[in-house]
């Protein structure tokens, strides 16, 4: 019997059971894949807790993952029965030992890229890939604003901006946090816990502040983001960590500069197999060639996914972590 995470209502992470279900047939464009490492990301926090809406109650969770294809519909033809392959957006369910999804949600996982890893960097790391290379496509010798930088999406950033000669700035909690930012490539970081952000990036910049500010922690950080980017500057908010941003009145991009916003997300991007299989392979290539490493810094045992998120959501992780069927 299979076994998988789920929820029944949203509440905290007392909410999640662990149980045994029965797995679907594939259908007709769907792919069943036996999962050998599971992806832990704070989008599944969001569904969880009802801040996102799952299609239907009880839900499945998570949506980011890596194994082997063990069953093929009849109009699949992109995978085949014993492919090795990962994935990084929906349907959710993720959290199991097996998860049915449609054939164009799926990549080709190269062998020199082992499960863990894919299962690690799939959802963060093609965040980072649209983030970097196309809502703002840095070319080389920016200085920009990356916020939570210790973080899973974080630590990713700063390798991947370094290899591009970008000078990343990463808003960190700590100490050890900003040493870990700095040893994946930051150009310099910036603790929150006692810095004022902004007045430390008008300073790093020689008062030019910077051309784009990636946020994805939200609530907490949006005013910080809007002082800190230049006139006519963008600010990428892509996530919710401390809360969503709400009640923006527009007229404050006009007092911070003439300010422009975006609100992106993977799916928009990845939005055919084509397109998500151009950006894993430029993520799965970043990684090969060394120039990303990723860091897996917590494993858990299916069964402790409650455990797992209380301590993402408590911000006590580095790196990505991940779920072992």
């Amino acid at each position: 019997m299979a076994k998988r995470i789920q929820f029944r209502a949203h509440g905290g992470p007392e909410v999640l059971e662990y149980v045994d279900y029965e797995p679907a047939a594939p259908g007709p464009n769907q792919v069943r894949v036996a999962n050998q490492a599971i992806g832990l990301n704070f989008i599944d926090t969001y569904y969880r807790s009802g801040l996102y809406a799952p299609p239907a109650l009880p839900s499945g969770l998570g949506a980011e993952g890596a194994g082997i294809v063990d069953a093929v519909g009849s109009e699949v033809t992109r995978f085949k029965v014993g492919d090795r392959v990962a994935y990084g957006s929906g349907p959710l369910g993720a959290y199991s030992t097996q998860h049915v999804l449609p054939q164009d949600n799926l990549v080709h996982l190269p062998d020199e890229i082992s499960f863990e890893t894919a299962a690690g960097v799939m959802l963060k790391g093609l965040t980072v890939q649209y983030l970097l290379r196309q809502t703002y496509e840095l070319k080389g010798g920016e200085t920009i604003l990356f916020h939570a930088a210790a973080g899973g999406v974080g630590s990713l950033a700063c390798q991947w901006a370094k290899a591009l000669g970008v000078k990343l700035i990463g808003t960190v909690s700590s100490k050890e946090k900003a040493e870990l930012a700095k040893a994946n490539g930051a150009w310099a970081t910036i603790d929150y816990s006692h810095e004022n952000v902004a007045e430390r990036v008008l300073a790093l910049t020689d008062g030019k502040k910077v051309p784009v500010v990636y946020d994805g922690v939200g609530k907490d950080t949006w005013l910080t983001s809007l002082d800190s980017v230049a006139p006519r500057g963008l600010v990428v908010s892509f996530g919710n960590a401390s809360g969503a941003v709400d009640g923006v009145n527009l007229g404050i991009l006009a007092a911070k500069g003439s300010l422009y916003v975006t609100r992106p997300t993977l799916a928009t991007y990845a939005n055919n197999a084509d397109n998500l299989q151009r950006m894993a392979d430029e993520l799965f290539e970043m990684i090969i060639s060394g120039k990303l490493k990723v860091d897996i810094s917590q494993r858990y045992s299916l069964a402790d996914a409650a455990k797992a998120q209380t301590e993402l959501s408590a911000r006590r992780t580095t790196g990505s972590t991940v779920l072992l069927p």
